[in-house]
Parts: structure tokens; C-alpha cells; sequence
């Protein structure tokens, strides 16, 4: 996957293209990532990127020029049609969906923005999306662009050792992900589970559903909301919802 990001801190990158997950990507050429700093196509010696913005108000407004000029140095190196995406708190929300979506894009450039926002003549006539990773405000887009292209990376063939780490992912079916435990078997008063020591594959799975939908139901109940449940599903619900009021009563 060709991937382009338009920065004015391209080092910030640095970070997550050598280590972990997307920098084996990038080493294993799953992703070629390449940056583009809107300073080195400014006209004028202090390569200047923005200004006041009109109406007056607080902070600079990045302007429409050099921003047009490194996405146009961009698209010229990425595939034909890549999209373009303003990383912005006003876009649409970033989802586990959305990034296996773009798994299956060929090229991509990710707009990181700065002070006070762009120039919205850039947006309106440049950028295909806009995204946000959640209701608050970040310094630049940079951050949020490294949470979106590392989700997309994870679901990239060859990226992950082993693909089943993506299949069992929080979020990948609409629930939460399962508790997950590790040696040593006791600790202090608390134990693995039962169920996991079992060694029946058959129970092991049951235990781990029903722990993913009882986490769900707990944490983000929104996610459970307009879905179509399987028989054993609402089973492993109903054992939910029956352990949660015995909880209550306890209590």
C-alpha cells in the first residue's frame, strides 16, 4: 500500500515507521510511506505556511498554496485516484470498518493540519474525506493519522505474524474483545478461569463469547443496540444479564 502523509513535522513519523507493527510493515514493504512538508514548497524565505485568518480571531489559518503544491507532489508519486483524507476533529469518526476499507486501497494520503485549521477553499475543492479519531482537539492531525494508518496496517496480508490476531480483535464483530490471561496460573487470590485451563476448545470458545458480550453489554452497550443476535448469542446474553442481577443482589 502507497501511503502519503502531508506534514509539517515529517519526523514525527519517524516513530512509528521504525518500531512495532507498521514499522515491520514498512520494512517488509507492505507500506511505503513516504512525506511531504508544505514548507518545502513555499515561495518565500522564511517558508511561511500560514496566515491571519480573516474576520480576525485567535491563532494562523494554513493557506491554500503550499498545501496544494505538496498535495500535487503527492498524488504525482501515488497510484492513480489515491484518496485524500483531512485528519480533522470535525470529520467522520475513524472505525475498526473503516480501516479494514482501506486495507483494500492501493494509495492513500493522509492531510495532517495545524494552528487554528486550513483554508476551507483546500478542503472543499482538494479532499475527498475527513476523518477524527474521537470529540476532542489535538495539537495537529499527525497523531491521529498514526492511529488511523495503524489500524489500516493491521489488516494488511503479511503484516501480523498471525492473522488470527486481527480475527479476534475488540471491534472486528461489533463487541469488545475478551480477557486474556497469561502464566502464571494463580496469582495471590486470583486464577485464570477455569474454563481456560479446561483444555475443551468447544468451552473455552463459549467462555471467551460470553465474556466479549458481557463486556460489551458493561462498557459500551451502544455497540449490542439494533443487532441481530444469534440462538446462542442470546443464550450467552441471557447468562449475562442473569450473573449481573445476582451481582445486584448480592449487593
Amino acid at each position: 500500500m502507497w501511503l502519503g502523509v502531508i506534514t509539517l513535522f515529517p519526523e514525527m513519523f519517524d516513530a512509528v515507521s521504525s518500531n512495532g507493527v507498521f514499522g515491520r510493515a514498512v520494512d517488509n514493504g507492505i507500506i511505503s510511506l513516504n512525506r511531504y512538508n508544505p514548507r518545502d514548497f513555499s515561495t518565500d524565505k522564511h517558508r511561511t505556511v500560514d496566515d491571519r485568518p480573516y474576520g480576525g480571531g485567535p491563532g494562523m489559518v494554513m493557506m491554500v498554496e503550499p498545501l496544494l503544491k505538496a498535495l500535487e507532489a503527492a498524488k504525482k508519486d501515488a497510484p492513480e485516484n489515491a484518496l485524500v483524507v483531512l485528519m480533522s476533529p470535525q470529520g467522520e469518526v475513524f472505525s475498526q470498518a473503516k480501516g479494514i476499507d482501506c486495507g483494500q486501497l492501493e494509495g492513500l494520503i493522509l492531510i495532517c493540519g495545524r494552528y487554528e485549521g486550513i483554508d476551507e477553499r483546500f478542503i472543499r475543492g482538494h479532499v475527498d474525506e475527513e476523518w477524527s479519531i474521537g470529540d476532542y482537539v489535538l495539537s495537529g492531525g499527525e497523531l491521529a493519522a498514526m492511529v488511523a494508518t495503524d489500524a489500516i496496517a493491521r489488516h494488511l496480508p503479511g503484516t501480523l505474524g498471525n492473522q488470527m490476531s486481527v480475527i479476534d480483535e475488540s471491534h472486528l464483530d461489533g463487541t469488545l474483545d475478551y480477557p486474556h490471561y497469561t502464566r502464571p496460573e494463580k496469582l495471590g487470590l486470583d486464577v485464570v478461569p477455569a474454563e481456560l485451563l479446561s483444555g475443551n476448545h468447544k468451552q473455552m470458545s463459549r467462555y471467551r463469547r460470553r465474556e466479549a458480550l458481557k463486556r460489551t453489554l458493561d462498557r459500551r452497550p451502544d455497540l449490542l443496540t439494533g443487532r441481530v443476535f444469534s440462538q446462542e448469542d442470546r443464550k450467552l446474553l441471557e447468562e449475562c444479564f442473569a450473573g449481573c442481577n445476582a451481582a445486584k443482589a448480592v449487593e
